[in-house]
């Protein structure tokens, strides 16, 4: 139940869980003087341009093959080459990263956003409800998650849908570690009291001061979560299990390539597997420059 009182006391908490133009400029700029984190901003960019918008300028067919183009070395006509079903590699290249950055974006936010509210219930309530939570977390984290992602997308067909649930239902073990520690060290706080005395609920607890006080360690998780989840489709994918044809990602792509490698197709390897290679990075550097502006900014407060 809401009440003035709860109101005016939510307006109360830390700076960290309201945002401010103040905190927001400061923020970017400690991110701005860290030049791998904008270098690997600049890449994500050119690598959503690339894939997203490619295609308007480089339109090619990806969906029927060309057998009398097959295996084409890059030159005149086809930049990268062609593939061994006479697909132009560049127009696959960007077909192919749509697939593995909106799986990788959509699965990593989501192992988050699930993570984040079961860790964060976790540690707020403590107990035997924290208990028997953090040992179900414990069971899942003690089986490889690659062996789990193989099984699960063997039983199943795998489609964008799937494969998205399939990687977050593994991708969330380690933000609800994460928060679920966050929530332990806010529970205590003076505000956390006062709300209880004042009448309110775990649920606002939660959504309302747990949450938002850990936004910081949520953000930064999310980077590292999406690149994690982008190098998960591309494991599936490079052992078979990925979207079936004529639908394509990096990994695939990447699987296709090393069956060519020792008759010397060497196009078929690099671009892809660069992609891979940029695209983690990017969002690796992304999620440091965003923790050391984070701590700072959470420091200055």
């Amino acid at each position: 139940m809401t009440t003035p009182a709860l109101e005016a006391l939510d307006a109360t908490q830390p700076d960290a869980a309201r945002a401010t133009p103040g905190l927001a400029r400061r923020t970017l700029a400690v991110f701005a003087r860290n030049k791998l984190a904008l270098a690997g901003a600049l890449v994500l960019l050119a690598l959503l341009a690339f894939c997203f918008l490619g295609p308007l300028l480089h339109p090619t067919d990806q969906i029927h093959t060309d057998l009398s183009q097959a295996g084409l070395a890059p030159g005149a006509g086809h930049p990268l080459g062609t593939t061994d079903l006479g697909y132009d590699l560049l127009g696959r290249l960007m077909y192919g990263g749509r697939t593995s950055l909106e799986v990788g974006l959509a699965a990593g936010l989501l192992a988050t956003l699930f993570g984040t509210l079961y860790g964060a219930v976790a540690g707020y309530f403590g107990g035997w409800v924290d208990a028997a939570m953090m040992r179900v977390t414990d069971a899942a984290l003690a089986i490889p998650a690659l062996f789990l992602l193989v099984v699960v997308a063997a039983i199943v067909t795998p489609s964008k849908p799937v494969l998205i649930l399939i990687i977050a239902s593994v991708a969330w073990l380690s933000p609800a570690r994460l928060i679920r520690g966050e929530a332990l060290a806010l529970r205590g706080r003076d505000y956390i009291h006062a709300m209880r005395l004042m009448g309110g609920g775990g649920g606002r607890a939660v959504f309302r001061h747990i949450v938002p006080n850990a936004i910081g360690t949520v953000i930064v998780n999310a980077t590292f979560q999406v690149a994690d989840a982008i190098l998960y489709v591309a494991y599936l994918s490079f052992l078979g299990l990925s979207i079936p044809p004529p639908a394509a990602d990096w990994g695939s792509m990447l699987s296709t390539g090393i069956t060519y490698t020792q008759v010397g197709y060497w196009w078929l390897i690099f671009p892809p597997g660069i992609a891979i290679v940029l695209v983690v990075a990017a969002f690796n550097f992304i999620g440091d420059g965003l923790r050391d502006a984070l701590d700072v900014r959470l420091k200055n407060n």
